[in-house]
């Protein structure tokens, strides 16, 4: 299949590439994995492209303070092998899950949440995480927090003439554990049903925080706040966990998608499952290095680093 015609520009930064959109018009286009397939079945006809994937500073991640930035133009493969102990599980394994090697060498983290498919991973991380995206504009810089920027189908809160420059997560530290489970379509990975859990465990076993979000379900990534809400207080049981995963139902509705590869019915019946599953591995993850730290007094900060870089893997 060939995409329709279109012009094409390469923009050498942030500011030339807003100014070619809005005297152009059209999309931008970095790793091309989501804009190209649509274009290709003649879903997406946008007549310009504005290529931003040579813009050096939209690429890689760093670390400051408590939270990690991750540029636009950062391929998945890259997120994926984030070597810091203190970057979050749940945002790292997803990013290995996405596609094929191919498409997580030449994908972007950008251009995956700005196309906004409720079928993708990141979306449903970046919601459990409390993630932040940063977005430049012809009226300069703005934020916009994670449970604000995905608006619909496909829809997001990028604004006319906006290009998003980088995604904020939060560091996690020995008290906290996220983790990502999904369901896949077993041609293309996408997310049938997906469920990230963000979990803050106490030094006694007991849940201060919790936040879980899905995706592959509704139009778009939703969050879950009757599920976090139910573990707070309480230990990280089976019983417990099985309790909360069970009251997705509660917070999904009946605004559940169906397609050919799987009935809403169908996607409805698994949630609970994968949210389980996401919850229950989020809570081995949070607080065991306090606790470790806590119970044997001569175990050093060298070994735990070694022990928890083991874990983590």
């Amino acid at each position: 299949m060939y995409p329709p015609t279109f012009d094409y520009y390469r923009a050498g930064s942030v500011d030339e590439a807003v100014a070619l959109m809005g005297q152009h018009g059209g999309k931008f286009i970095a790793g091309g994995h989501s804009l190209l397939p649509v274009m290709k079945m003649r879903l997406s006809d946008p007549g310009v492209l504005i290529d931003i994937g040579r813009i050096d500073g939209l690429r890689g991640i760093t670390k400051s303070g408590n939270s990690f930035r991750i540029g636009a133009l950062t391929t998945h493969a890259t997120v994926a092998a984030e070597g810091d102990r203190h970057f979050p599980d749940a945002l790292k394994h997803a990013a290995g899950m996405i596609g094929d090697p191919q498409v997580r060498n030449r994908g972007t983290v950008g251009g995956n949440v700005a196309h906004a498919d409720p079928a993708s991973d990141l979306p449903t991380v970046f919601l459990a995480l409390g993630a932040t995206f940063h977005i430049a504009g012809p009226n300069g810089a703005r934020s916009v927090a994670a449970a604000n920027f995905f608006t619909g189908l496909f829809e997001t809160a990028l604004g006319e003439n906006e290009v998003l420059t980088a995604v904020e997560v939060p560091a996690e530290g020995t008290e906290n554990g996220s983790a990502y489970a999904k369901l896949f379509n077993p041609a293309s990975r996408y997310a049938m049903v997906g469920a990230c859990a963000n979990i803050t465990v106490s030094l006694t076993g007991e849940c201060t925080a919790c936040s879980v979000a899905v995706g592959g379900l509704t139009p778009k990534a939703m969050a879950a706040p009757s599920v976090g809400a139910s573990l707070v207080g309480k230990r990280l049981t089976d019983d417990n966990i099985a309790a909360a995963a069970a009251l997705i139902l509660n917070d999904l509705g009946g605004d559940v998608m169906g397609d050919i590869h799987a009935s809403a019915d169908y996607r409805r019946q698994m949630a609970p499952v994968f949210v389980g599953r996401a919850l229950t591995l989020a809570g081995h993850r949070a607080g065991w290095v306090a606790r470790l730290q806590k119970n044997v007094k001569d175990v050093t900060a060298d070994v735990l680093d070694e022990i928890e870089r083991r874990l983590r893997k």
